[in-house]
């Protein structure tokens, strides 16, 4: 299994990127994935996450209402769009993938494989 992350880079606040996940060696269309990102000196904390299907989604309390999940199972690729950023959304965001279902979706425990992740520095 691959995840390869990109779409990373330098904005300033107010701005926007997509980033990108597309993912390799295994069945894409059956697992949930999520995104995560982990700043300087914290925790890798969860962003959002996405059903198999892409018929649900769940988002961090901080990002709910800038970012977008979405995906697309013809591509094996899962996209995170992220809207407004605030330079508190500078991090390394990686892309992960739970093929059990056995936790819960922000828990970071829950995931199986992880990308090598792509950093988003806000400029204030």
């Amino acid at each position: 299994v691959q995840l390869q992350a990109s779409g990373g880079g330098l904005v300033q606040a107010g701005g926007s990127l997509r980033l990108s996940c597309a993912a390799s060696g295994l069945i894409f269309s059956s697992y949930r994935m999520g995104w995560f990102r982990q700043a300087p000196g914290k925790e890798r904390e969860f962003v959002a996450a996405i059903t198999s299907s892409g018929g649900g989604t769940y988002f961090a309390d901080s990002v709910k209402g800038r970012f977008a999940i979405s995906r697309d199972n013809a591509k094996n690729t899962v996209y995170l769009r992220m809207n407004s950023l605030k330079p508190e959304d500078t991090a390394v965001y990686y892309c992960a993938v739970d093929r059990y279902y056995s936790g819960t979706y922000y828990n970071s425990q829950t995931y199986d494989y992880w990308g090598q992740g792509t950093q988003v520095t806000v400029s204030s």
